[in-house]
């Protein structure tokens, strides 16, 4: 017998982010079994992305709730923003709760997932809660002044959703052990699955693609993704152009809320050989194509406890990896572990200048030697085919 299942979700396709793509991914898996519904904002990230209107036919039903969404970079903004996705999805359970058997949520952190977790309590529905970050701590760390006092005020409201979900998914063993300890829940109860990309596009274009190399190309440094705050890509424009490496250029592809100020950065410095390209959805094999060395940068504190969706896209790309970031981050022991590269102290241009006057140096088989090992890496952990029938396989676990 069909069962109804509501997937919650913060972002979702056509937004090209690595959360609306695991929702649409698991969507599509459930639809094929059951009824699935999706609810979710109306579509802005990343910031400044160009939304075309495309219709698709999709074998679930899509619902953009009426909610005030905050794409840019902003404490304030973003909480009002989960507050109000939160009372909007409140909404929607209450009006359709007797038509939800049940609910995975990778909503906004604090007020959202707390909003549903509450409904989903009062009308007896089995709840899967997906974290890709650990909050409060996560805006404490960005703001050590109330930082504190966030975390009095916020972290009993995060630990009642966790306890109210009958199953928690993680996203790296060392954010499940945090959880358990922080939150008081049992191990048992969390099951980690590393988000994933979807592996096939990479490898299609892969077969096809064609040969770009020159003896007059320029050695491609590349960073794909957002370009936010976090990311600390004015690192590595600085890093960039005090290496001098005059036979390089380094590629900024993506959007988000810092690209306008950089560009203003690199033109008003008259930066040379600086590049900002857009990415248009499907596309980013394509580009990625054209790098020789992909680049990883990370504030400190910042991803200690998650891989970010763009380190499997670089290996899925057969690119060596620059990564600049916590040494006892998942994603600085993902590439160790595979030989994909080079990992960093964060937030050093003078040890990054000195990685990428290696990287340019280094024999072109040894960096096709690290890209393989990334891409076999990424195919064993990272990719869609193994880690969303993990996730598929909860959620059925709960009907």
């Amino acid at each position: 017998m069909s069962k109804k299942i509501l997937i919650i979700s913060a972002v979702f396709s056509p937004e090209p982010v690595v959360s609306a793509k695991l929702s649409e991914d698991l969507a599509i898996a459930l639809s094929k079994l059951h009824n699935v519904s999706v609810i979710a904002p109306k579509p802005t990230r990343p910031y400044g992305f160009d939304f075309k209107n495309e219709s698709k036919k999709d074998s679930f039903t899509l619902i953009n709730l009426d909610s005030y969404t905050c794409p840019e970079s902003n404490a304030i903004g973003r909480l009002r923003e989960s507050y109000s996705f939160g009372m909007a999805c409140k909404k929607y359970i209450h009006k359709n709760h007797k038509e939800i058997d049940v609910i995975y949520m990778n909503s906004w952190p604090i007020f959202a997932q707390y909003f549903a977790a509450k409904m989903a309590s009062k009308y007896n529905i089995s709840l899967i809660t997906h974290v890709q970050d650990v909050y409060p701590e996560s805006l404490s760390n960005k703001i050590p002044l109330v930082g504190g006092l966030f975390n009095i005020l916020l972290k009993p409201i995060d630990k009642f959703t966790l306890k109210k979900s009958k199953k928690v998914i993680a996203i790296s063993t060392k954010m499940k052990d945090y959880l358990s300890a922080t939150r008081n829940i049992s191990l048992k109860k969390i099951l980690v699955v590393k988000n994933w990309q979807n592996e096939e596009s990479f490898i299609e274009y892969d077969k096809i693609k064609q040969n770009i190399s020159n003896k007059d190309r320029l050695f491609t440094f590349m960073y794909m993704g957002n370009i936010g705050p976090v990311a600390g890509i004015d690192l590595l424009i600085e890093s960039f152009y005090n290496a001098n490496l005059e036979k390089c250029k380094l590629v900024i592809a993506g959007s988000g809320s810092k690209k306008e100020e950089l560009e203003k950065m690199v033109s008003l410095r008259d930066i040379e050989r600086v590049e900002f390209v857009a990415v248009a959805d499907g596309k980013v094999p394509e580009i990625q194509a054209t790098a020789d060395v992909m680049l990883l940068p990370i504030k400190k504190g910042a991803a200690s406890s998650s891989i970010p969706s763009k380190l499997p896209a670089y290996m899925f790309s057969k690119k060596p990896i620059i990564a600049s970031v916590d040494i006892d981050s998942d994603s600085a022991k993902a590439i160790n572990e595979a030989n994909a590269g080079w990992v960093l102290e964060p937030e050093d241009t003078g040890v990054l200048i000195k990685a990428m006057k290696a990287a340019f140096l280094e024999e072109k088989k040894e960096l096709n030697l690290k890209g393989e090992n990334g891409f076999k890496y990424a195919m064993n952990h990272l990719s869609k085919k193994n880690n969303l029938q993990q996730i598929v396989k909860a959620i059925l676990e709960l009907i």
